[in-house]
């Protein structure tokens, strides 16, 4: 079903899914799917999450929407595939979590990665003159190596976002920071081991959550409707959806296209 809805919908479920990487585009999705469910006053969501994760702010966003939909809508999220780094963080946002016992979650940490082709430059004689107004100003820079300072600088921004995601799973879960952190160094764990860490609430597939999601709100599990909330999608997505590119084309172009958005960006993501 496609936005926008007509009609109050008490007597039905939203379902949002959270799918592939998340930067820009998937929050602005997510947010004005967020408005439409708290809006048409649905008294259940079903938060789907099928994602490695993405860039910090956006998936912030995400989560700080979320918590305050909670004062109003029940909300359980389902993990699919794969729900790890940021796919975890915006999962902290639902009331209950639904894993399967196969889902690849976890993942929990920062990473920032930066690209230095100085070698490769030097070879082909190709050089940049460079007037900044401090020496941090062009951090990060692709021809150059990091200075001993500039590494101190990173890392301390890295820690402070990895406290973030810590105190937010802690939280969440209702779990001592210590214990998060005795997980949460970037290993990934399946589903089954998220139930015995606390990460999640049961281990089900995503019909076992809707069930689940249906009874706290009292509808009745086998005749609810389920409305799912989402843009139509651009026609580039739509051809690639219905096979007219291969599936690793697709999947490259996708990989590519966000590793140009976020580059240099601290990213909560698992990437093997």
């Amino acid at each position: 079903m496609i936005w926008p809805f007509k009609r109050r919908s008490r007597k039905k479920i939203a379902r949002i899914e959270v799918s592939g990487a998340i930067a820009g585009g998937t929050r602005e999705q997510v947010l004005k799917a967020l408005k439409i469910v708290e809006e048409q006053c649905f008294p259940g969501l079903l938060l789907r999450i099928d994602s490695p994760g993405g860039t910090v702010g956006d998936s912030q966003e995400i989560h700080s929407a979320l918590c305050r939909l909670q004062e109003k809508t029940k909300i359980v999220a389902s993990f699919g595939n794969i729900s790890a780094s940021g796919g975890v963080y915006i999962g902290m946002g639902a009331h209950h979590i639904v894993s399967n016992p196969g889902t690849i979650t976890g993942s929990i940490g920062v990473i920032l990665r930066g690209n230095n082709i100085e070698r490769l430059l030097e070879r082909v004689g190709v050089s940049f003159k460079v007037i900044k107004s401090g020496p941090y100003k062009d951090i990060l820079a692709f021809d150059r190596e990091l200075t001993e300072p500039e590494q101190s600088i990173l890392q301390e921004l890295i820690d402070t976002s990895y406290e973030q995601f810590v105190k937010t799973v802690a939280e969440a879960r209702n779990l001592d920071v210590d214990a998060v952190k005795q997980f949460a160094d970037g290993r990934i764990f399946t589903g089954e081991q998220a139930l015995t860490l606390g990460v999640v609430d049961r281990l089900g597939s995503e019909a076992d959550a809707r069930r689940w999601l249906a009874e706290l709100v009292d509808l009745d599990p086998e005749k609810t409707e389920v409305c799912t909330i989402e843009e139509p999608k651009p026609l580039v997505n739509r051809l690639l959806s219905r096979g007219q590119a291969p599936g690793a084309l697709s999947a490259n172009l996708g990989q590519l296209c966000f590793d140009i958005e976020t580059s240099g960006l601290p990213l909560w993501l698992y990437r093997p």
